[in-house]
């Protein structure tokens, strides 16, 4: 028993966000309720596990749809789909189900009225990210133009001559490094406007400010979820900042317990988009291997948010 001296502790809030359940229970109903296949624009959400249990069900993750045949059903994904995308599928005469979490729709809504105004807009995010293809994809000016920055070396590249200029967030983003992005953009363009809410969704705020209060009693941090969860890496980003080891992992398997000796605390969060029953198996691991779980959780925040299905959808 490698982890006979070490402790677990669980943060709170941790997993699955409101916008992910929604998004999985768009698919699962739309398995329930219809006899043909199911395809969805790229991965619904980004976890392994709930792809690999969907993809098991006969659900079809696909890339291009124009590789689908006519008339089909197509959901799209919780980072949402481009204009571009839309129209293709309205082309095909798809019968569409949108699962694009309502805090990224809040977003393309943004956008839309920057772009109607011909006002540039700043997009901070991650290069190639299907919610940044998407917001994107849905900024159409004759006169403006939409710049998309990842950090503040690419902000100091921005050579922006538009009078009217706004700036809008990818939502599963650092909340630490966007508001340094977000000052040094204000301070280089006095006049540019924001959002009236910050985008950056509350889960993934929520996520953040417990890892970093569990940060102060462990020694290292386990993340549940896949490496192309961009508020999963955040969280393992932000342990490492604190100079604490991190892992961020699917399951068990992915974890070298031999590193893991001699904590005397081991910190277990999961990424919004990481079903609990990983969570637990991954416990279950641990403590068969020594470790006992703690009589305390570090709780930040209870989450009351909830999205109900398309109306379509429901019972």
């Amino acid at each position: 028993m490698i982890l006979k001296n070490c402790q677990l502790l669980l943060t709170e809030p941790r997993g699955f966000c409101a916008g992910v359940e929604r998004a999985i229970g768009i698919v699962n109903r739309a398995i329930e309720m219809f006899d043909e296949k199911i395809y969805v624009k790229h991965e619904v959400v980004h976890n392994k596990n709930v792809i690999e249990e969907l993809t098991k069900k006969g659900v079809e993750f696909i890339e291009s749809i124009e590789e689908i045949p006519d008339k089909s059903i197509l959901i799209y994904s919780a980072h949402g789909v481009s204009k571009e995308v839309s129209d293709i599928a309205q082309r095909k005469d798809l019968k569409i189900f949108d699962a694009t979490c309502p805090l990224v729709t809040k977003v393309h809504i943004e956008i839309h009225k920057y772009a109607l105004t011909n006002t540039d807009v700043i997009l901070i995010g991650h290069y190639g990210h299907p919610e940044v293809e998407g917001t994107m994809g849905q900024y159409s000016s004759h006169k403006g133009k939409i710049h998309l920055i990842e950090n503040i070396y690419d902000a100091e590249k921005l050579d922006i001559k538009n009078d009217k200029i706004a700036y809008v967030t990818q939502t599963t983003l650092s909340v630490d490094d966007t508001k340094n992005i977000i000052n040094y953009i204000q301070t280089k363009y006095p006049n540019i406007i924001g959002p009236r809410k910050d985008d950056i969704c509350y889960a993934t705020q929520n996520r953040q400010e417990a890892v970093k209060r569990i940060l102060n009693y462990c020694d290292c941090l386990i993340v549940v979820g896949s490496q192309n969860s961009s508020n999963s890496q955040r969280l393992k980003e932000i342990a490492i900042q604190d100079g604490k080891r991190a892992y961020l992992i699917d399951h068990e398997s992915q974890l070298d317990i031999s590193c893991l000796k001699n904590r005397k605390v081991i910190g277990i969060t999961a990424g919004a988009s990481a079903p609990e029953h990983t969570v637990q198996s991954i416990i279950k691991y641990l403590v068969a291997e020594g470790a006992k779980m703690s009589t305390e959780q570090i709780e930040f925040k209870q989450e009351a948010v909830t999205f109900s299905l398309p109306k379509s959808l429901r019972k």
